[in-house]
């Protein structure tokens, strides 16, 4: 990860166990390092597993972790995270585990070594929320929920 200078940011990461595996990118260029199971797991449908990934990391301040769903293990086989996206706080030191869940017929059989999601790193911005008794106007409004179409 490139800080604003051009720079590598360092992130350190520890492997839990002799057989966990580095999370890495496919592609140079690519948002998201991939994620791997830890272990063997069966997923039936509409079950809810916390898949363990074997790996800790050691983020920056000002920095967050993501946890991205595999777009082809949700296409392809149902599979997906639950919490849609998981935030790893740059306090954190714990395994990554990530929430999965299957929607179709039948068990699906994850394997050590398989990619499950994608770890995606941002820098915060230094943000402090200011309580306002009123807000600028805008073109939208409070118009949400659907208001913009289909």
């Amino acid at each position: 990860m490139k800080d604003m200078n051009g720079s590598y940011i360092p992130v350190k990461v520890k492997l839990l166990r002799p057989h966990s595996k580095m999370p890495d990118r496919k592609n140079p260029g690519d948002a998201g390092f991939d994620l791997y199971a830890d272990d063997d797991f069966k997923i039936c449908p509409n079950e809810v597993v916390l898949v363990k990934t074997g790996v800790a990391i050691e983020l920056p301040f000002g920095c967050e972790a993501q946890v991205r769903c595999r777009s082809g293990l949700a296409l392809n086989h149902g599979i997906f995270c639950v919490n849609g996206v998981g935030t790893i706080d740059a306090g954190y030191r714990g395994e990554i585990g990530v929430i999965l869940s299957r929607v179709g017929l039948g068990k699906y059989q994850i394997n050590r070594g398989d990619a499950i999601a994608q770890l995606v790193i941002h820098q915060i911005p230094n943000i402090r929320l200011i309580k306002a008794m009123e807000l600028s106007d805008s073109a939208r409004g409070a118009n949400g929920y659907g208001s913009t179409g289909k």
